[in-house]
């Protein structure tokens, strides 16, 4: 039986400003995607049918998974009746702004489109990820840094990466992206920063200054109803953390450090019942 085992990473935001909101109820956004290091692991197997399992029981792995809606959307697509057995090894903490379940999907359409021999061009895969999620998008088709606007479906490629060690932190609590939508403090009305000037200046000339300008929109209100969260970004800031924000909708919260020693010794100043990651500077989602 041919079997084929990889990795679908993470990712934070260096920045999420909330734009304003369509007629059909969808936010607009500008962010900057950045990968990190935290990844579920994914298996594929031959199979005749379309099934899931997962290592934590209590994740659905019926029609509501991303990773069965992928493959579903996919098989429709092709017209095909090829199916695939998929066990998820579940590391990325769902609920905590890291996109695990839109990493996982993407990697189910980028796999399975080989794996089924569709060959759908990437505008096709786009479309497809496009209906699955706001960021499958980014997963499916970017490596490294990547400024998005529009739902967070409209991406341009930046061609660069973070030169920062990049402390990750889950605090235990798991925020409905939902919730955050519906809770979050709108300043529409603002004159926007250039995220893509500032990210660029940040890593091709090391251009500190600017960092403040990657406010997260969602960040106030979550800090407001889940104090832990707020404390993890002091934690950071406390440790050496030049630069600490809130990740998409949270609960995640990232640091990033100039020197590993003080990006370690962050991670051993945290609670031990919190989930972490390391990432070093250059990292891209090559595999």
């Amino acid at each position: 039986m041919y079997t084929l085992s990889l990795k679908a990473f993470a990712k934070i935001n260096l920045g999420l400003l909330i734009t304003g909101k369509r007629k059909d109820g969808y936010h607009t956004l500008e962010t900057i995607f950045a990968p990190i290091n935290w990844y579920d692991t994914i298996e594929f197997s031959d199979s005749e049918a379309i099934s899931m399992s997962c290592s934590i029981l209590d994740l659905s792995v019926d029609d509501n998974n991303l990773c069965i809606k992928a493959a579903k959307s996919l098989q429709q697509f092709a017209g095909t009746t090829k199916g695939v057995a998929m066990h998820l090894q579940k590391q990325v903490p769902f609920g905590a702004g890291l996109g695990g379940g839109s990493s996982d999907a993407a990697t189910v359409l980028r796999v399975l489109n080989q794996f089924w021999q569709v060959n759908a061009s990437p505008i096709e895969l786009h479309a497809l990820a496009v209906k699955l999620g706001a960021d499958v998008p980014y997963f499916l088709a970017m490596k490294g840094l990547a400024y998005a606007r529009g739902i967070g479906d409209e991406l341009d490629d930046l061609a660069l990466t973070l030169p920062y060690y990049v402390v990750t932190v889950f605090p235990d609590e798991h925020i409905a992206t939902a919730w955050a939508y519906k809770h979050f403090y709108p300043r529409f009305d603002r004159k926007l920063p250039d995220l893509k000037k500032c990210v660029s200046e940040l890593c091709l000339s090391g251009k500190k200054e600017d960092l403040a300008l990657f406010e997260n929109d969602f960040e106030p209100a979550v800090f407001d109803h889940y104090p832990a969260v707020r404390q993890v970004k002091s934690a950071l800031l406390e440790a050496g953390s030049i630069f600490a924000s809130l990740s998409g909708s949270g609960s995640a919260v990232f640091g990033l450090f100039e020197r590993e020693e003080e990006a370690l010794t962050a991670m051993h100043c945290l609670p031990e019942t919190y989930r972490k990651s390391l990432t070093r500077p250059g990292f891209s989602m090559e595999q």
